[in-house]
């Protein structure tokens, strides 16, 4: 549910124009890298030289498939996080930790059940060494502010999720910070109770009604950044480096159905599903690589993947489908579409171009299919375009009693991606090659075979 356009406003909002004025930057990231030490000794990069300029009376949208680092780089800037390289400035000052101005608000309500709403709101005064008497002072006017007036000793199992994530927003605005950060502050509730909170904050940001200068929020609703931006910061994976910025030139409140909004989630999507050059990429992240037995398979289940391939078969269009529109009718987030997409380009089922995902003739084929050419027609996808289910076929098929464990075959994709990412690749490319009937896999004992050697 979106703002009706019919529905009252108040007139600070509703004379909001697109003309803005140019403001101070307020927050900055120069060149900044971060890495982590994997268990096995590698280096996993995560973020790669991001320079990035935050101004006043901003709200920035920071959008990214799986993988872009969007939360790694909200903490970063945070100062929760020390780059690993590069610099951080707030006010034109260095960020060496948490700083007082800033606050965050999570995706998981992160409240204590013991406290009362009161007592959680606060707990970021009482860190700060605010006196008892002001901390209850400000804390009730923010539970007022954000609309929980009445709830004060209420615990936060009495509470909605809309109502405990309401708490969460006023224990970060109690502290009257400078830049908010949300980390996915709205996709833990229900559509309609995120759509009020979030017009809500936007009122509250836009009518100056709150000393907060800036809004930083990650997100993985390509609609929600629209709805709510002035400018989106597209992220892309492995590691995370901005692709490209968009400036959203809406007025607010913004409506859902205009064609200028359909448009920009158009373009967004456009972007999103666009593969960078492979060379360029590859130069960043090996498992970029198609044709390497450790490219990155998308983390996708079969049921899904057949869902996706059927819909877009049985659709309006007969075998195209509109990316925004598929994702609204399946009920699917980025997160959620995006690897399906990949996947079913990678297998050679369809092609993804502007923002339109179109099936192949074996996609097509595929879809049209009962369940036992499916398995020989995704066998055949397997062998020719997956190279890690290939090899493991052929690993397989040259030992003497066509078995081998696991950790064979980690041990390999060790060398293109941390050992958390090897395991869920190998995971998946079980899962796809048991449904293909190309090998099984023994759970209990980790062991990998011939799908001939498990009656024996």
């Amino acid at each position: 549910m979106t703002r009706n356009s019919s529905a009252p406003v108040s007139p600070a909002f509703a004379r909001l124009t697109l003309s803005r004025p140019i403001t101070p930057v307020l927050l900055a990231a120069e060149h900044i890298s971060k890495s982590f030490q994997a268990p096995d000794g590698n280096e996993l990069r995560v973020l790669n030289d991001i320079s990035l300029e935050l101004h006043e009376r901003e709200i920035v949208a920071l959008l990214g498939r799986s993988g872009s680092g969007k939360s790694t780089l909200l903490r970063t800037l945070l100062g929760l996080l020390p780059p690993t390289s590069g610099t951080v400035s707030y006010r034109g000052q260095p960020v060496p930790g948490p700083m007082p101005g800033m606050a965050m608000v999570f995706q998981s309500f992160a409240l204590f059940p013991w406290l009362t709403v009161q007592q959680n709101v606060e707990l970021g005064l009482e860190a700060q060494g605010v006196a008892a008497r002001e901390r209850r002072t400000r804390a009730l006017a923010a539970i007022d502010l954000i609309g929980l007036d009445g709830f004060e000793s209420a615990y936060p199992k009495e509470l909605s999720g809309g109502m405990r994530q309401r708490v969460g927003f006023a224990r970060a605005l109690v502290t009257d910070p400078d830049v908010l950060f949300m980390d996915e502050a709205f996709s833990a509730l229900d559509v309609l109770t995120s759509e009020t909170l979030r017009n809500e904050l936007l009122d509250l940001f836009l009518e100056e009604r709150i000393p907060t200068r800036l809004l930083l929020l990650v997100t993985h609703n390509i609609e929600e950044a629209v709805l709510m931006a002035h400018r989106i910061v597209i992220l892309a994976p492995n590691p995370g480096r901005i692709r490209a910025e968009i400036k959203v030139n809406l007025p607010y409140p913004r409506d859902r159905e205009t064609a200028e909004f359909k448009a920009l989630v158009e373009r967004i999507y456009h972007i999103m599903t666009t593969r960078p050059e492979d060379d360029a990429r590859q130069m960043i992240d090996p498992s970029a690589d198609r044709t390497s037995i450790g490219y990155r398979l998308p983390t996708v289940q079969i049921n899904s993947f057949m869902g996706l391939i059927e819909r877009v078969a049985d659709g309006p269009d007969s075998g195209r489908e509109d990316l925004p529109r598929l994702a609204d009718d399946m009920s699917l987030e980025i997160d959620d579409l995006f690897p399906l997409v990949d996947a079913a380009d990678m297998l050679g089922f369809a092609t993804v171009q502007r923002g339109d995902i179109t099936l192949t003739p074996e996609g097509q084929a595929f879809a049209a299919a009962d369940v036992q050419q499916q398995k020989v027609l995704f066998s055949q996808a397997l062998l020719t375009r997956v190279p890690l289910a290939a090899h493991v076929r052929q690993v397989l098929a040259a030992r003497p009693e066509h078995r081998a464990p696991e950790e064979r075959f980690l041990r390999e994709l060790e060398d293109f991606m941390s050992a958390e990412d090897a395991e869920k690749v190998l995971a998946t490319a079980i899962d796809w090659g048991r449904f293909a009937e190309l090998f099984e896999y023994d759970y209990n004992s980790g062991v990998l075979m011939l799908e001939t050697q498990v009656e024996g």
